[in-house]
């Protein structure tokens, strides 16, 4: 058990701090379960056109932060629970699109 929180805290801290190394993107350290909850206001784009936007132009699948409510609405939710290979990929990936748009 200890190993595997090891890992997720592994894979938390590391992608936590790649998405607050992407313009536009800011990320609060979770303090539970396995997802990152992030403000994508600077991208200017609403969540759920991010949301299409990451899945369509990135191949990376999030959720919008509307489908939680309006006070999610600014907010993209992330799974963290991958690889550290996986989620370096889907970091890379992001700031790639965002760069190109």
């Amino acid at each position: 058990m200890h190993q595997m929180m090891a890992a997720f805290k592994q894979r938390r801290d590391m992608f936590v701090a790649g998405l607050n190394e992407i313009p536009g993107i800011s990320c609060r350290m979770p303090r539970g379960a396995f997802y990152a909850f992030a403000n994508i206001r600077g991208t200017g784009m609403d969540s759920r056109a991010c949301a299409d936007f990451f899945l369509e132009q990135a191949g990376v699948a999030c959720l919008s932060g509307a489908s939680f409510g309006a006070a999610g609405e600014g907010f993209i939710r992330f799974s963290y629970a991958n690889s550290l290979e996986n989620l370096q990929e889907a970091l890379e990936r992001i700031r790639t699109a965002l760069q190109k748009r």
